[in-house]
């Protein structure tokens, strides 16, 4: 009959020692092996193969390392645990290692049976990871077992390599390009979403009534939905079909009271107050219409909503906060500012005469189709507005647009024109369909216009390269200056055409031996709407490879619009050049904010913005537009959406203007029209209003239902029991030198060579950093900035590296017949003038067995602890010390020899005197649960149904890992350098 184990119980099987996971029944146990990780679990049949009890083995007295032993296997321990028993059941697992403000929305989260979150953090905050952290532990603790994320279709393959790659959630991408591939794999009648329980979804393809009713019906228990405020009406303006769409899908997903739904949205206003009510309403309907200026509207409001500033967060867990000190105070390194910077051109006399000529079509044109009804108006009003914008955007673009018919051109009224027009056209704030709008727009609308229009794209066309196109010129010029002072910028173009054109004037081409103008070490790539969007990623991350680890090699990176939202550009990029003026300001923001944001390591991101002061278009919208936004960002601190309606009504009156004025008006003419005057008041009241609702919003709402000190004291928690990242520092240097890698310091960070380590380690190493990099012994450099690039590592225990290195630094310690250098060691005696009577330090493991209630019924769960506890005297009447003197012993040093056998004499008496200790260890593991089980139900505490039931006890005995044993030096040594090794 076979023996029954209980969790958590050690067993030996297949020649190594095993944990027994929760998930075991009598005839099947589910096993981790010691010190591995969940990727190492196995499933054994008793029945079949050999399992036995196991109790861990002491270490060998003989096995004696220096000084460093018991710091170094102490860290090696923790990094390797990916269950660790805090209340925050996922942070041990997962690949990031969140900021300390990045908590404040999860222990938001962990208050609510139903997890209801409008998450609106400025760009570049993190809204990602904190959507994720709260994904991750809803998932962990059982109270979700599926997740949705609904997104934009450019986003989605990002989303799907953020959730697994950070927190390990194995997403399927539900896109139009990918759903008859999944449905032949299902059964009959099973729902797409019954088989994949963890999916990303493009927002535009679901919405669809076809998929709709289906989605709804099979929806997870858990929908996070990114840039929700793409995704509501106001009841005030005029929507598009696709929004209406959008919350009619969102309101039947918010119905379900027993769903999770996290909201995510930087611009959570975007200028309407009703849209902001209606995005409320889905995360808490009586939001939609309580007084927010009322204390019970801000409590509500409180507790669903966090949206803070980068000024909030640049410095958390301060004395400023209203802590007692700064010992957890965490520093983030955003850009401190953006630098911007107007440059302007004047068009050739060539480009000149093209303008004018170009827009006496266009006005003739409107003033033409304005007798002959209102759907030809508009027609001809979206052509003429598509030859102004391509003629002033490149000669490439501006050729492409009167050689292709206008997309208005088919419509059938005045209304269709508008919706086949705008969107080619028109830069909407909100849009999140910028998939196929970068494409040049057509102006031809009538069959007799042909020669006129070749004619002029003729000439365009002629009017390539920097002597007759002074935009290109100016370009190159400011481009170069960037490239001087060491800046790799980004150029965002309006259209597929320009930056196309651009991409070849600049590049250099290897196989006509052509050098571009930007010199011979500069990389020029474009990336446009012609690529899926992993192509993209690919492009830019074949961009940074190509430039390599030169000093001297620059990048500069082509775009149009398809780059401007949700791709993170930072790592590689660090300025932006506007060669074509987006007709909102918000899309100017929104391209900055891919390098502007956590991760940047420029202090300063350079922001040039090339505008025409002469083709009568740029320079007003530069005026009224651009910079008016960027004043309000600066009052505020936060970028506010101009109302989409309110921009296109100034820029109507601006085209309008200059196609019915002709250029001779002056720029006042302009500004004294009447039109315009009216459209001009009408943004300025309504961007003024949003600015002042904003800045209401951001005081009223604050984030004040979660105290810093309430975050410090889980911060400190989850640093103590899982390490901070000065231990990590330490221990990734002092492990790489033992073990014969060439580190190399450059400031905080530094590069490590590994050629010449151990070949395990070399070989835990390939998979993380390349195969490549181990057998050519290329640097790997290590970062003190938790966002890294490709290719590098982060000094913080979730980065793959430094897990690959603790677990050999682990296996090494723990295997005594292991090759190599052995960093680590089980035991050691040290002679050190850092005690005055002989201490004892023990590196000891807890295992606990929780009890988790959720609404999908109890989880249980094996975790794990490490602890130092030092004792002075002999164990029989050991005299414990405060667990911080336990710590500081970490950092003793050798003052005198030991000798070896002498050493080892000590060694073994204390090993054999060990049990004494017994009743204090397990003394201990009942204060650990204690406060174990305190913590869980205090970051609950707002919710009493997730409490009930829940239980934390100690595997007993515990497991004694590391014993040190520390000697007073005699008084006269002097200081020397070493401990015992063997």
């Amino acid at each position: 009959m076979a023996l029954t184990y209980s969790a958590g119980s050690l067993v030996t099987a297949r020649g190594r020692e095993w944990v027994v996971l929760p998930e075991s029944e009598p005839d099947l146990l589910v096993l981790r092996p010691l010190g591995g990780s969940d990727d190492d679990i196995a499933a054994v049949f008793p029945a079949f193969e050999t399992v036995k009890g196991a109790e861990f083995a002491p270490p060998e007295p003989s096995d004696l390392g220096d000084q460093r032993a018991a710091g170094l296997l102490r860290t090696a321990l923790r990094v390797g645990f990916r269950s660790g028993a805090g209340p925050f059941r996922s942070l041990a697992g997962i690949a990031v290692e969140p900021r300390a403000y990045q908590l404040v929305p999860l222990l938001m989260a962990l208050r609510q049976k139903t997890v209801r979150m409008l998450i609106s953090d400025d760009v570049g905050i993190g809204k990602t990871v904190e959507a994720g952290l709260i994904a991750s532990e809803l998932l962990a603790q059982g109270e979700a077992t599926g997740l949705a994320v609904l997104c934009s279709p450019a986003l989605a393959e990002q989303w799907q390599q953020e959730l697994r790659s950070k927190f390990g959630i194995d997403a399927e991408l539900v896109l139009s390009s990918t759903v008859s591939r999944l449905e032949r794999g299902l059964d009959l009648g099973q729902s797409l979403f019954d088989k994949y329980p963890h999916v990303i979804v493009s927002t535009d393809f679901i919405k669809s009534t076809r998929h709709r009713d289906d989605f709804v019906r099979h929806c997870p228990d858990l929908v996070i939905v990114d840039e929700a405020h793409t995704c509501v009406t106001s009841d005030d303006s005029k929507v598009s079909t696709q929004n209406q769409l959008r919350y009619e899908l969102l309101r039947r997903v918010a119905e379900d009271t027993e769903r999770h739904l996290l909201l995510v949205t930087a611009t959570p206003h975007s200028g309407k107050e009703s849209a902001f009510r209606n995005l409320l309403g889905l995360v808490r309907p009586e939001l939609a219409h309580v007084d927010l200026d009322s204390e019970k509207g801000r409590k509500l409001l409180a507790q669903h909503f966090v949206a803070r500033k980068r000024a909030d967060v640049r410095q958390y867990l301060t004395k400023e906060d209203g802590l007692a000190d700064d010992s957890l105070a965490e520093r983030t390194a955003f850009p401190s500012d953006r630098y911007f910077k107007d440059e302007t051109y004047k068009l050739s006399p060539e480009y000149r005469a093209l303008l004018d000529d170009a827009i006496a079509y266009a006005s003739e044109r409107v003033e033409e189709a304005d007798g002959q009804g209102r759907r030809e108006a508009r027609i001809a009003w979206w052509s003429a507005i598509a030859l102004l914008r391509s003629m002033v955007s490149s000669p490439r673009a501006a050729a492409q647009t009167l050689r292709t018919r206008s997309a208005a051109a088919v419509a059938a009224s005045a209304e269709e024109a508008d919706r086949l027009g705008a969107p080619l056209t028109s830069d909407s704030a909100d849009s999140d369909a910028l998939e196929g709008m970068d494409v040049a727009p057509g102006a031809e609308t009538e069959e007799n216009a042909g020669s006129r229009l070749a004619e002029l794209a003729e000439r365009a066309q002629a009017l390539e390269g920097p002597a007759q196109d002074l935009k290109l010129k100016a370009l190159i010029k400011h481009l170069k200056a960037l490239l001087a002072d060491g800046y790799n910028p980004i150029v965002f173009c309006r259209y597929i055409p320009t930056a196309e054109y651009l991409a070849e004037q600049l590049g250099n081409d290897p196989e006509t031996k052509k050098r571009g103008p930007l010199g011979a070490k500069t990389v020029v790539k474009a990336v446009t709407g012609t690529l899926s969007p992993q192509q993209r990623i690919d492009r830019i991350e074949e961009l940074a490879a190509e430039a390599g680890e030169d000093a001297a090699a620059r990048r500069v990176l082509i775009a149009t619009d398809c780059l401007s939202e949700g791709v993170n550009l930072q790592h590689h990029f660090d300025a932006v050049l506007h060669y074509d003026l987006a007709w909102n300001p918000t899309r100017h923001d929104q391209r900055e904010g891919r390098v502007d944001r956590y991760g940047q390591k420029r202090d300063e991101v350079r922001v040039i913005t090339l505008y025409g002061d002469d083709n009568g278009i740029d320079g007003k919208v530069l005026e009224v537009l651009i910079k008016k936004h960027r004043q309000i960002k600066k009052d505020l601190g936060i970028s506010v959406s101009v109302p989409d309606e309110m921009s296109t009504g100034v820029t109507d009156a601006i085209v309008e203007w200059l196609l019915l004025r002709g250029r001779q008006g002056e720029q006042e003419a302009l500004f004294e029209s009447d039109s315009f005057q009216q459209s001009f008041a009408d943004l300025e009241q309504d961007w003024n209003s949003a600015a002042d609702r904003e800045k209401a919003s951001r005081s009223r709402f604050a984030q004040r239902s979660i105290h810093p000190e309430e975050v410090a004291r889980e911060v400190a928690a989850v640093r103590e029991a899982l390490g901070g990242a000065g231990e990590i520092d330490t221990f990734v240097r002092e492990s790489l030198n033992a073990l014969g890698a060439v580190l190399r310091d450059s400031g905080a960070d530094f590069t490590a060579q590994v050629g010449g380590t151990p070949v395990g380690l070399r070989d835990a190493l390939a998979p993380v950093v390349g195969a490549e990099t181990v057998e050519r012994d290329r640097p790997i450099p290590f970062r003190s900035s938790p966002a890294v690039a490709r290719g590098e590592a982060a000094l913080v225990r979730t980065d793959p590296v430094v897990g690959a290195l603790a677990s050999h630094v682990l296996n090494a310690a723990l295997d005594t017949q292991a090759d190599g250098a052995r960093p680590a060691r089980r035991c050691g005696v040290v002679t050190t003038d850092a005690v005055s009577t002989r201490t004892t330090l023990l590196l000891v493991r807890y295992r606990f067995h929780l009890t988790l209630p959720s609404r999908n019924g109890e989880k249980q769960v094996v975790a794990e602890d490490a602890r130092l506890l030092a004792f002075e005297g002999a164990p029989s009447n050991a005299v414990w010390l405060p667990q911080e003197r336990a710590v500081e012993l970490l950092e003793a040093r050798a003052t005198e020899n030991t000798a070896a056998a002498s050493g080892e004499r000590t060694m073994t008496r204390i090993l054999g005197q060990l049990g004494d200790v017994t009743p204090y260890l397990e003394s201990y593991g009942d204060e650990l649960t204690a406060d174990l089980d305190a913590s869980h139900r205090r970051v609950r505490a707002a919710s009493g149904e997730i409490v009930r039931g829940l239980s934390v006890t100690a595997q007993k005995p515990a497991d004694i890992l590391g014993t040190y044993v520390y000697l007073p030096a005699a008084p006269s040594t002097v200081s020397a350098s070493a401990g015992v090794s063997a």
